[in-house]
């Protein structure tokens, strides 16, 4: 059952923001997020909080300065999702701008000695089904071919506490960039910038991977400045990175703190004035969106999307290429690569769902919820690329903590698993009860509070599913395992317009932030079925006049007919066919009225 509430704000609050000159209703949705101040919602550059804090960065720099000067070969080894994707782009845009920028004062230094030639920049990703993930001994003798002096890890290395070792006994120097929950040893490595990691006073603990190397690269570029080196040479620009950073930090589904809805409004702005990547240019193309009228959805639905199915399915260093090479035609066949890919993940993914939900048919879950607090399914014939999307779609399905397992190899002895989380229910620190309780059950595991990943023996599936089941049992009432929906309540008629739903569409919302959901009772004039799977209404507020506004619905992926009247739940959306603007409803619930 879905309990449909309304979220609740200060009206003080909501006067300040409009008095200081917001939109009457942008005044309410922000005050119910916890803005105060008209200042908080410009989300200007200048307002990023400063690197300083960020523990072990000092460090950081002085080992990457050191590097970059003695012209060292640095290798990235980045994760294989989307925002290790984005991370790794920003580490070779970045190092690769101030790299060029040091080469004048490094050649004046050097008189009348010959410079030593510039450091070389590489990355390295893992293929998930070889290699696994982060820092792995295997990806260090794999890095160890290419002579590197220093791993730079983005996006992961925080568990890799082999994996340094490995290196070190290599001689090749490790820092580790990450942002996800360390354990309670941490990886003996060079230098750790991890905004998580026990002691780091830096305000912001939503970074994404991509965030907290963009951090290391401005935290760089103000060592090499003090350095001198920029007296010969303009300091590069850092900014040009953040349509890269946006795309990483939304497509994480990390928080959008304050913090991080900066770095996401100025990428969106840059990537609408032109100012992107080839390959992210050409990855709206592909998705049909358009990069002048760039928004957060976009960023999260249709791009993310065709970047980690180059993950799931192949190799992210496709996804890498697109974004970190600067030729149009080349990003084009990339993301036309992508995209495809990207379809055959769909499909593989509707037929794994499928298999999902005749598992669970024989289950009522919902009206035994205390005998189903958790879902754990295993299917040998599963793609471990798409366990996480499957995992997710049951967890919006049933409302419940989910975790999907799929076999790790050909050998059949190990599986990989993918889980999604509920609100309440620490789904990394639910796992690691588990690891306590049960020591020998678990290989590894990690994560976040929303999602994780672990690996086990196919043969412990059943002991795991009954200790995680046990643990959700405890920590979820039932009251938590039914879903609540909040909305902002109703909206004035006078306010559903096409350029106020442009308006909306325009901030950053996401994580934490959530976008608006408006709600009120709507007399359905006709509704029909498009393509026999999308429910497309027209609508007209309750009770109003006969000549009042008509509004065009759609709820996607629904087939069953509403009753009239009906409360429906909805979003916004500008809709431009044929070169007109015009407004849509899209329908997130309905229930009678």
């Amino acid at each position: 059952m879905t309990h449909v509430t309304t979220r609740s704000y200060s009206i003080v609050d909501a006067e300040v923001l409009q008095r200081q000159g917001l939109h009457p209703v942008l005044a309410r949705l922000y005050a119910a997020r916890g803005v105060k101040t008209v200042q908080d919602t410009q989300s200007l550059l200048k307002q990023l909080l400063p690197p300083s804090t960020l523990k072990g960065l000092e460090t950081a720099t002085t080992l990457l300065c050191d590097a970059l000067m003695a012209g060292q070969k640095i290798i990235v080894v980045a994760d294989c999702d989307c925002d290790g994707a984005t991370a790794c782009a920003v580490a070779l845009r970045g190092l690769r701008s101030l790299n060029t920028a040091l080469q004048p004062y490094r050649a004046a230094q050097a008189q009348p000695a010959p410079a030593s030639p510039p450091s070389t920049l590489d990355y390295l990703v893992p293929n998930r089904f070889i290699h696994g993930y982060g820092l792995t001994p295997a990806i260090v003798e794999l890095a160890a071919e290419r002579s590197p002096d220093l791993i730079i890890t983005v996006d992961n290395g925080i568990a890799s506490i082999e994996g340094v070792e490995a290196a070190q006994a290599r001689g090749i120097a490790v820092l580790i960039t990450d942002h996800h929950l360390p354990a309670d040893v941490l990886p003996n490595a060079q230098g750790i910038v991890n905004p998580n990691q026990i002691g780091c006073p830096f305000p912001s603990k939503n970074l994404a991977g991509v965030g907290v190397i963009f951090y290391v690269l401005l935290a760089l570029r103000t060592a090499l400045r003090e350095r001198g080196v920029f007296e010969m040479h303009a300091e590069p620009r850092l900014d040009h990175l953040l349509d890269l950073v946006a795309l990483g930090t939304v497509a994480d589904l990390v928080k959008l703190d304050a913090n991080n809805r900066i770095l996401v409004t100025q990428g969106l702005a840059r990537i609408r004035k032109g100012i992107l990547q080839p390959g992210i240019a050409a990855l709206f193309r592909i998705a049909g969106r358009h990069a002048a009228q760039a928004t957060a959805f976009d960023l999260g639905f249709a791009l993310g999307p065709r970047l980690n199915a180059a993950g799931r399915l192949a190799d992210m260093s496709l996804g890498i290429e697109c974004l970190i090479t600067d030729d149009p035609g080349r990003a084009w066949a990339l993301a036309q690569t992508l995209d495809t890919m990207n379809k055959e993940r769909r499909e593989i993914e509707t037929s794994m769902q499928e298999e999902a939900m005749e598992a669970l048919a024989q289950l009522d879950i919902e009206e035994d919820a205390q005998q189903h607090a958790a879902l754990v399914l295993f299917n040998p014939r599963w793609h471990q690329g798409v366990i996480g999307i499957v995992a997710s779609r049951l967890k919006e399905r049933f409302f419940r903590p989910s975790i999907t397992l799929a076999p790790a190899d050909d050998t059949n002895t190990l599986a990989k698993g993918s889980g999604r989380s509920i609100p309440g229910f620490h789904l990394r620190d639910a796992l690691d009860v588990v690891s306590k309780r049960h020591p020998d059950v678990l290989i590894t595991f990690g994560g976040h509070a929303m999602a994780a990943g672990l690996t086990l023996r196919i043969e412990d599936i059943p002991r795991f599913s009954a200790a995680f089941e046990e643990v959700a049992r405890e920590q979820l009432g039932p009251h938590a395992l039914e879903r609540t929906l909040e909305t902002d309540g109703e909206l004035e008629p006078a306010y559903c317009t096409a350029p106020f739903a442009q308006q909306i569409e325009s901030i950053a919302w996401g994580q934490g932030f959530a976008a608006p959901i408006f709600a009120g009772t709507f007399t359905i004039l006709s509704q029909k079925l498009l393509k026999d799977k999308h429910l497309k209404l027209q609508i007209r507020t309750h009770q109003a006049p006969t000549n009042s506004p008509l509004y065009s619905a759609i709820w996607f992926n629904r087939t069953e007919t509403l009753p009239s009247p009906a409360y429906l739940a909805y979003r916004l959306a500008p809709d431009t066919w044929n070169g007109e603007l015009r407004l849509q409803f899209i329908i997130e619930h309905a229930q009678e009225s």
